[in-house]
C-alpha cells in the first residue's frame, strides 16, 4: 500500500514536461499582470496609491486559477478527487495567510488597526504565492511539507516548480522589506509595497529558475542515457 502511494506521487511530480511546465508557470504569471492591469484600467489604482485594494485584486484572480490549475496535479489522485483537491487549496489560502501574517510581524511588520487590511490582503497573496499550490498536490501530508519547505528537498519537476517560486517569493519579500526603514520618503516604502514587489518577483525568479533546473535535469538525464 505505501509501495502504492510512494508511487503515485512520484508520477505526480515527474510526469510535467517542460512545455507544460512553462503553460502552467505562464497561466500563474498572467494572473497576475492580469490583477494589475484590472486593477489599473479598471478602478483607476495600483500598489502605491492603494495597496489593499490592488492586492485582494490580484488574490481574487490569481487564488482561483492557481487551486484550478495545480489541484490536476494532486497526489494519489485513485483516492483524492479534483474536487477533494481544490477544497485542500481553498482550506490553505487562510492557513497560508495566517502564517504569512504572523512571520511578517514577528520580523517587524507594523502593527495597528491601520496596518491590518494591508496585512491581511499582502498575508493572502503571500499564501497564493507559496502555500497554495502544495495544499492542492499535497494536502495535509506534513513529511511533504516538510521536504520542500523545511528541508528544500523538491523530487521531480512538479516540485521544482511549487518550491523555488515559494522558496522566490519569501526571499523577495524579505529583500523588498530593505528599503522600508531608509529615510528616503517614498511612497513606496510603505508597508506593504515594496515587501509585495519583492514577493512577485522573487516569485517569477523562482519560476524561471524552477524550469532551467528542469531543462538542465531532462539534459543530465539524456547525456546518462
Amino acid at each position: 500500500m505505501k509501495k502504492k502511494k510512494k508511487s503515485s506521487k512520484k508520477q505526480s511530480s515527474e510526469s510535467i514536461s517542460l512545455k507544460l511546465g512553462f503553460l502552467i508557470h505562464s497561466i500563474c504569471s498572467l494572473s497576475i499582470a492580469v490583477g494589475f492591469y484590472v486593477a489599473h484600467s479598471l478602478y483607476s489604482i495600483n500598489l502605491v496609491t492603494h495597496p489593499s485594494s490592488t492586492l485582494r485584486l490580484i488574490s481574487v484572480i490569481q487564488c482561483p486559477i492557481v487551486i484550478l490549475v495545480y489541484s490536476v496535479f494532486r497526489s494519489n489522485p485513485e483516492k483524492c478527487s479534483y474536487f477533494k483537491a481544490v477544497g485542500r487549496g481553498i482550506l490553505g489560502i487562510p492557513i497560508g495567510a495566517l502564517v504569512h501574517a504572523l512571520g511578517a510581524i514577528v520580523l517587524g511588520a507594523p502593527v495597528g488597526i491601520q496596518y491590518l487590511s494591508k496585512t491581511m490582503h499582502w498575508s493572502l497573496l503571500m499564501s497564493s504565492l507559496t502555500f497554495l499550490p502544495v495544499a492542492c498536490v499535497y494536502g495535509a501530508s506534513w513529511i511533504d511539507w516538510q521536504r520542500l519547505f523545511a528541508h528544500t528537498k523538491p523530487n521531480g519537476s512538479l516540485e521544482y516548480m511549487m518550491c523555488l517560486p515559494a522558496h522566490g517569493a519569501v526571499i523577495g519579500a524579505w529583500f523588498g522589506a530593505f528599503p522600508m526603514p531608509l529615510d528616503w520618503e517614498r511612497p513606496w516604502q510603505e508597508w506593504p509595497i515594496c515587501v509585495s514587489y519583492g514577493a512577485i518577483a522573487g516569485y517569477l525568479i523562482g519560476m524561471v529558475a524552477s524550469l532551467c533546473f528542469q531543462l538542465v535535469r531532462r539534459a543530465s538525464h539524456v547525456k546518462g542515457e
